[in-house]
């Protein structure tokens, strides 16, 4: 039995080592440059110009046939070659990011429809937060469901979040392209008769901070989700110097306060409180009074009636 583990472990490795070099012939090939190409200068800030050139590719076909080519190519040469690709599966898809840059990610996904049958129909919805564009290489005949709501501006509550609406459905034929909101759009697909596979380009500008999941038979708001990657890993770095006991990283803590992002002023307070709740307290006055958003405001008030009273009470 060591004598085999040995020889499939020799094997993996050298096809590691063959397979870098395929790996590298591809990222400098025409196909994969053409799409660095078309990305690259893409705004960061404005979501109108990667959106519509993500429309423009997956309206065309081939290219991904062309893209894969040459992976194709070294898997069949050598069965234990890995392509370079991030993968994510559950009970009903497989999904792997072909394309990853500053500006969007192209992915594909193979969707078993038996498997989705037996799931049935979700509870809920996601809206994402971000916009995207999906080329529906087979669409195994499926129904598209789709749902609207108000973006989530600076001012949104969870409390009086308004429902969801159900727009008519559409069924979806092989080769079409639609685009989707993920700001104020959200959309199920369902009833598929045969497997699906796709092609989605997800756009990084003009991204919402917040994703939200909404009922699927009233609509109602069932909760609320940072989809910020920036502000999440900001909350993170900021326990972590909350769990280290880092007092003196004050200033990042109130520079965080002062965050664009709501959620992540109020987070970054509640880490400072924990830690160092005298070396707070002005800043959280001053919420109090003057955050731009109600909610955060809302919670400061609540947060210096809890604090004013211990921090006045001798050690």
């Amino acid at each position: 039995m060591n004598g085999v583990e040995d020889t499939t472990r020799a094997a993996i490795l050298a096809a590691r080592a063959g397979g870098g070099a395929a790996v590298r012939a591809w990222r400098q090939g025409a196909a994969y440059r053409a799409l660095e190409a078309r990305f690259a200068d893409c705004p960061l800030d404005d979501p109108g110009t990667a959106l519509a050139r993500a429309t423009d590719l997956l309206a065309a076909s081939g290219w991904a046939a062309e893209l894969l080519a040459p992976l194709v190519a070294a898997l069949a040469a050598e069965p234990l070659f890995e392509p370079p690709f991030k993968a994510s599966r559950d009970g009903a898809r497989i999904g792997l990011v072909l394309f990853d840059s500053p500006a969007v990610s192209l992915s594909a996904c193979h969707s078993s429809a038996a498997a989705m049958r037996g799931r049935g129909v979700p509870a809920s919805v996601t809206f994402s937060g971000r916009l995207a564009v999906t080329r529906y290489v087979r669409a195994g005949n499926a129904t598209l469901r789709r749902w609207r709501a108000p973006l989530a501006g600076p001012d949104f509550r969870a409390e009086t979040a308004p429902p969801c609406a159900e727009a008519p459905p559409l069924r979806l034929a092989d080769g079409e392209v639609h685009a989707i909101d993920g700001r104020c759009e959200a959309q199920l697909v369902t009833d598929a008769q045969g497997d699906l596979v796709t092609l989605v380009v997800t756009i990084r500008a003009g991204a919402a901070p917040l994703m939200r999941e909404h009922a699927t038979d009233d609509g109602r708001l069932l909760r609320v989700a940072s989809g910020d990657d920036r502000a999440s890993r900001a909350e993170m770095l900021l326990a972590f110097l909350r769990l280290a006991g880092r007092a003196d990283a004050a200033p990042r803590f109130e520079e965080a306060t002062r965050d664009p992002a709501f959620h992540l002023r109020w987070a970054a307070m509640r880490e400072w409180l924990a830690l160092d709740a005298r070396a707070a307290l002005p800043r959280l006055e001053a919420m109090a009074a003057e955050d731009a958003h109600d909610e955060v405001r809302a919670a400061a008030v609540q947060a210096l009636a809890l604090v004013r009273p211990r921090l006045a009470c001798p050690a």
